[in-house]
């Protein structure tokens, strides 16, 4: 087995609280020692606590975790850029790192001056540069400004410009920090399949840090979630991604269900009030988590106020960032001919509910039936976490591409073999859908 590229034992980085001393308060400290007085230190917070890993030639590994949880410092301890308080770090060949990418660039220099002060710094000989500096300039999309003062780019050109020296540098190591969603979206694109290039075809070493959890799982071979500075979990990216997934889905359940109805559109004719949306199990016990594939009842509870003809009914799903999914009406379903003013409750039973394991909100509607004039629109409430099923995590993997797991019928079909030998030799059988 080969030795290890990056090797990290026992790491770990401190900081301390609150704001630095001045030289005053040194001097007014120092004299407090002195008379032998007690001087309280400022709190010490760990960034990363202990973490131990190692990562071979060729390996590509996402590192994950909410805000804070210093992903961001394990990166910069890697790339030289902070020294660590605790532990041992040491990292074999170039690196490249592409932390806060646009932060060296210089303001009064030109386009083509910031090319080769950058590409030296991060290790490039003078040669290599000029080797390379059309292939940067092409790729960043700067050849009519190029020798344009840097402060007259925009934020994205500058970006652009940055991350194409950054990933033109022949290293051995490349440390990557949330520098795949720069510019516009074609020019996300092209960074993208620059990563991939440089992980599938060059095959170097990678370490990613993404919000983008989808980013690595299609990019990484490897996952390492941390939490509150320590190193939780390392393992396939699937599996630590799904870690991920659940802990954060509850933590927005958590925090939706404690700020109640929040954001989103609230329309009303004043005919008709939303009192409540609850969610009910089939032995009627009120629920806030179903498993995935699971049947529960949704009640409405509404306060009429005028009487209502012919009322329409109506219930959708969203994603907790308003990303309609599913609606399902009462029209030609269920039949009222009016609602006298009072309140009044509507039952909607679902049966294998189809969304993949996440937070769903719901929405209601209230319309007249014969012209479907809106009486009622109100979003977001009724918040719901949809978990695997004990035992099933394999299954829900498997199905965690969007919202929903895409049901059908496999077959695959052989043309005989004196068939392939009449005609065109294309291929020997199809797959698809029946």
């Amino acid at each position: 087995m080969s030795t290890p590229v990056i090797e990290v034992q026992h790491l770990t980085k401190e900081f301390r609280l609150g704001q630095l001393s001045g030289l005053g308060k040194s001097l007014r400290d120092g004299l407090a020692r002195l008379r032998g007085q007690t001087v309280v230190p400022r709190e010490m917070f760990k960034a990363l606590d202990d973490v131990n890993f190692s990562i071979r030639q060729g390996e590509v590994v996402g590192i994950i975790g909410h805000n804070g949880a210093g992903k961001s410092t394990l990166l910069k301890t890697l790339a030289g850029i902070s020294q660590a308080t605790r532990g041992k770090v040491h990292v074999e060949g170039r690196v490249a790192p592409l932390i806060e990418v646009g932060a060296g660039l210089v303001a009064d220099m030109t386009g083509r001056e910031n090319v080769f002060l950058n590409a030296a710094i991060l290790g490039m000989s003078r040669r290599d540069i000029r080797r390379k500096f059309d292939e940067i300039v092409n790729f960043a999309e700067m050849e009519k400004f190029i020798d344009t003062p840097i402060k007259r780019y925009s934020s994205g050109m500058q970006i652009r410009l940055a991350f194409a020296i950054a990933t033109a540098v022949d290293a051995d190591v490349l440390i990557v920090d949330e520098v795949l969603a720069v510019g516009d979206l074609a020019f996300q694109r092209k960074c993208f399949d620059r990563m991939e290039d440089l992980i599938r075809r060059q095959g170097r070493t990678v370490l990613l840090v993404s919000h983008n959890i989808r980013q690595v799982e299609r990019l990484c071979t490897r996952a390492i979630l941390l939490d509150h500075g320590r190193a939780i979990l390392d393992g396939e990216p699937r599996d630590v991604c799904n870690v991920f997934y659940d802990t954060m889905d509850q933590k927005v359940h958590e925090g939706l269900a404690s700020a109640g109805p929040g954001l989103g559109r609230r329309e009303s004719s004043g005919d008709i009030e939303l009192q409540a949306l609850k969610i009910f199990d089939t032995t009627g016990r009120e629920i806030e988590r179903t498993e995935y594939m699971g049947d529960f009842n949704i009640e409405v509870t509404f306060q009429v106020r005028h009487m209502i003809q012919r009322p329409s009914f109506g219930i959708g799903v969203h994603t907790t960032d308003f990303l309609y999914l599913a609606t399902s009406q009462s029209i030609d379903v269920l039949k009222v001919p009016q609602l006298e003013p009072g309140v009044h409750t509507v039952r909607y039973a679902i049966r294998g509910f189809p969304f993949l394991p996440g937070v769903y909100s719901f929405r209601v509607g209230v319309a007249l039936g014969d012209s479907f004039q809106a009486l009622l629109y109100v979003e977001n409430v009724g918040k719901l976490l949809v978990t695997s099923a004990p035992g099933s995590r394999a299954v829900a993997s498997q199905k965690s591409e969007g919202f929903v797991a895409l049901e059908g019928e496999w077959s695959l079909s052989t043309l005989p073999k004196d068939a392939c030998a009449v005609g065109p030799q294309l291929a020997t059988g199809s797959l698809g859908q029946r």
